[in-house]
């Protein structure tokens, strides 16, 4: 992309933006293209707040973010450092702010319907990740039940005696 420079800042001279929503749509926003970085949560404060094993994040600037709908329909839980939004009518978690970084937005990768030119490959709170968590073994389908996957036990290797 393009970029001018004004003084000491440097701006986007033509910026591209990518929508996002909540699940009901009620709540829409938009963030330029791309996006700070993308990451997987996997702490309890998280797992906690979303009910789910971890979750992915993606994370911009607050000035290269804009809601475009829904303002009155967002509703905020504020802790010590940290403050999460959610839509007041779905429940959809929204955004992620903290305070020693104050000028970043983190959104769920997931309400974005498209690319937002950054792959996840950051992981936090590994530590604090459930022992139930799905950790990428290997999956079969389950007979008489389309679009469910099992994890198959695998079957122990006999040693063999010289």
């Amino acid at each position: 992309m393009p970029a001018a420079t004004t003084g000491k800042k440097r701006t986007l001279a033509h910026p591209q933006w990518v929508a996002g929503r909540c699940r009901c749509g009620a709540v829409r926003f938009e963030i330029v293209y791309p996006a700070l970085w993308a990451w997987h949560d996997h702490s309890e404060a998280t797992r906690a707040s979303t009910g789910a094993a971890s979750m992915t994040w993606a994370g911009s600037w607050k000035k290269r973010f804009r809601l475009v709908a829904g303002e009155d329909d967002i509703t905020r839980y504020e802790e010590t450092d940290t403050a999460r939004s959610f839509c007041a009518r779905c429940g959809t978690p929204l955004f992620y702010e903290r305070g020693r970084s104050r000028h970043v937005v983190n959104i769920p990768r997931a309400l974005f319907g498209g690319r937002i030119g950054r792959e996840p490959r950051y992981h936090a709170g590994l530590k604090e990740m459930p022992d139930w968590a799905y950790l990428g073994e290997a999956l079969s389908p389950l007979k008489g039940y389309p679009g469910i996957m099992i994890e198959r036990k695998r079957k122990k290797k006999r040693e063999t005696s010289p």
